[in-house]
């Protein structure tokens, strides 16, 4: 009796654990959501099998960045998901245009102050937020909590931040359910290099809490890309490692927001050599248990977007190949389509 009450226990706590993952639905196509290599845009491109696919609005901006990218007026590093009752889509932008770095005033081009938070009901008519942490923590929802900088109006970089659900994540009135938004930041005045944080938005998607050290492996990671695997129970990152030797590998934890190990060196995106690579995003196939993991091969001109396997514990990662019919491919992220969603997307295809 107590073997099969322990063996319940385990079951249900397997099964609370999974739900901290962002909703997967649709079974007819994929969306490919990404910052547009030829300018400071968020463009789509449609799929039917995930490999192979048609720009939407010919690759122009889905949405105006001047209008949403209240900062910098460009939006890189688009990262899409479902809100998690299903009902809508959210996606974050990095705030940044590097294009434009001496109008702006900035001490580098890849210099950024803030990320943008959005919100949609039909994937083409979007509501936003832009969050510009060198105001401080008046922009959060606890700026009373301790704070992770003394002086945020020295902080160059806001990087590519990306959107997890967490059902289980307690707000300061006892509600629960936040998403967690994790990135990384760099403020030259007080660390040495890009570390990864995370801060939780609300349900309704406007309202950010201050961010929290994710982890700290003593050299810089950028452009983490984080899925719960219920094929081993634990939580998978992939993350771009600068330090050491460099190239995009993957680290797990038991835990969504601390417990992240060193990531695994003898297993990692290796085959493209000592090409330079990041942007990494992991997604699945329908009706598939193994992985696809997509990422930008920039230091080839012209630049490789890839598209290579990994198992189904996100290992051994085998047969890159270029994506097929994407005008301009750069950092973004996948999402599965309904047959409806699909349609209404493809009306837009020229």
């Amino acid at each position: 009796m107590t073997m099969r009450l322990c063996a319940l226990t385990a079951f249900v706590a397997s099964m609370m654990t999974a739900q901290a993952q962002n909703l997967q639905k649709g079974d007819y196509g994929y969306l490919y959501c990404h910052m547009s290599d030829r300018g400071q845009w968020t463009a789509y491109a449609i799929s039917r099998d995930g490999y192979n696919y048609e720009d939407v609005m010919g690759g122009r901006p889905i949405m105006d960045p001047k209008e949403h990218a209240r900062i910098e007026g460009g939006q890189r590093d688009a990262y899409i998901c479902r809100a998690a009752d299903g009902k809508g889509y959210l996606m974050v932008t990095t705030d940044m245009n590097n294009a434009m770095t001496k109008a702006l005033g900035k001490q580098n081009d890849w210099d950024n102050y803030g990320i943008d938070l959005l919100r949609s009901d039909d994937l083409i008519n979007w509501t936003s937020v832009s969050f510009d942490y060198r105001k401080g923590t008046s922009i959060f929802c606890d700026p009373d909590a301790k704070s992770v900088y003394q002086n945020w109006a020295t902080i160059n970089r806001v990087w590519a931040p990306q959107i997890f659900w967490d059902p289980y994540y307690e707000w300061a009135d006892g509600s629960k359910g936040g998403y967690m938004i994790y990135y990384s930041m760099w403020n030259r005045e007080e660390e040495k290099y890009d570390r990864m944080y995370y801060s939780y938005a609300d349900r309704s998607f406007t309202r950010l809490t201050q961010p929290r050290l994710l982890f700290d492996w003593g050299y810089a990671t950028i452009d983490a890309d984080i899925n719960y695997l219920p094929s081993d129970g634990l939580y998978h990152m992939l993350i771009k490692k600068e330090g050491g030797k460099p190239g995009i590998y993957t680290a797990t934890s038991k835990h969504l927001t601390s417990g992240w190990g060193e990531p695994v060196e003898d297993d990692y995106v290796s085959f493209e050599g000592k090409k330079k690579c990041e942007g990494s995003s992991a997604f699945q196939l329908i009706g598939d248990k193994t992985w696809r993991v997509a990422y930008i091969q920039y230091s080839d001109r012209p630049k490789h977007y890839r598209i290579c396997e990994a198992d189904e514990h996100l290992r051994n990662f085998s047969n890159p190949v270029d994506i097929k019919g994407v005008n301009g491919p750069q950092h973004g992220s996948f999402m599965r389509l309904t047959k409806k969603e699909y349609k209404r997307l493809k009306k837009l295809v020229e």
